[in-house]
């Protein structure tokens, strides 16, 4: 089986090789590592892992957090591609297809930010409705979303910011950016059930898709 494995770990030559050695040990390969972020001398990193299907998971986690000042911080499985960088690649596609520009985006974005799904949403009066989804976005009735017009890219906090329910099962971690012009409002929401939560990193990288995007399809 093939797992996605967020970890913490000091950013300081040999701490991903002892996380890897120690992964080794417990039976793991290592099928992919992607830098999600690298801040005040501390390293996030996503390793895509594989495990002999007789091994409990439990032991990624034991494993790495075996090496000092390493912390698992997710764990699920994962059955996406290896190659998560292809922003320019889906850019490419909307500007080629515009007309179904924000269901390509939809449908990309998932797999591009390790999601389980993402829709985008628009507001006028005191109603939102969704205008493109990927696969498995959650069904929902028409409602309203009353933080929108967003300003920049944010963490969506359902104590802070209503959400239809199904947004919230699965212990579903949200991020949303504004996509379009100022005078619409209307944005781009990613949903990651089970975590973990959005790095800043990737807000700025959602957000700067989302501006390419708003910028390729007139906005």
């Amino acid at each position: 089986m093939t797992f996605l494995l967020r970890v913490v770990l000091p950013d300081r030559p040999g701490s991903l090789g002892a996380v890897a050695s120690a992964l080794g040990e417990a039976g793991a390969d290592i099928l992919g590592v992607d830098v999600v972020e690298r801040v005040d001398g501390i390293a996030v990193d996503d390793l895509t892992v594989e495990l002999p299907s007789s091994r409990p998971p439990d032991v990624l986690i034991t494993a790495a957090e075996s090496v000092r000042d390493v912390q698992v911080e997710s764990v699920r499985p994962y059955s996406g591609r290896l190659d998560t960088h292809r922003e320019l690649e889906l850019v490419d596609r909307i500007a080629a297809e515009p007309a179904h520009g924000l269901q390509l985006l939809a449908e990309e974005v998932p797999r591009l930010f390790r999601a389980g799904w993402s829709l985008v949403a628009v507001r006028e009066g005191t109603r939102s409705w969704r205008l493109a989804e990927s696969s498995a976005a959650p069904e929902t009735r028409a409602g309203d979303l009353p933080w929108l017009p967003l300003a920049k890219a944010i963490v969506i906090d359902p104590d802070e910011h209503w959400v239809p329910e199904p947004w919230r099962a699965l212990d579903t971690e949200l991020a949303a950016a504004p996509l379009g012009p100022a005078s619409v409002q209307q944005v781009l929401v990613v949903g990651r059930p089970g975590g973990p939560a959005f790095r800043p990193s990737e807000l700025a990288r959602l957000s700067h898709l989302a501006g390419i995007v708003t910028s390729v399809l007139g906005g």
